[in-house]
């Protein structure tokens, strides 16, 4: 299994994560890893926009170490790095994830 490229848990900025975490689409994608007991592929987190932009969503979750990324097979399987951000930012996931949608 091959991981893309992402920050290692102690390199893991304050400031990228806020960033990644400030947009609708990306919080929606994290949210939906959250409520999932597994990794999951891009095209089984339904987003509506183009593949293009779901697509750029995803690589600015984990360039900014929100999310793992992994092929297996042809497919890329998505994980949120729950343990890595709690660790870094004690709390921070969790108020995400309860914070009111729009």
């Amino acid at each position: 299994m091959r991981t893309l490229e992402h920050p290692r848990s102690d390199a893991l900025c304050i400031d990228d994560v806020l960033t990644a975490l400030a947009d609708p689409m990306r919080r929606l994608i994290v949210r939906r890893l959250a409520e999932g007991e597994h990794e999951m592929t891009c095209v089984a987190i339904d987003l509506p926009v183009a593949k293009s932009t779901s697509s750029h969503h995803f690589r600015v979750l984990r360039e900014a170490g929100v999310i793992r990324q992994t092929y297996e097979g042809a497919s890329i399987m998505n994980g949120l790095r729950r343990e890595d951000l709690a660790a870094r930012f004690p709390g921070l996931l969790d108020a995400v994830l309860e914070a009111p949608q729009r």
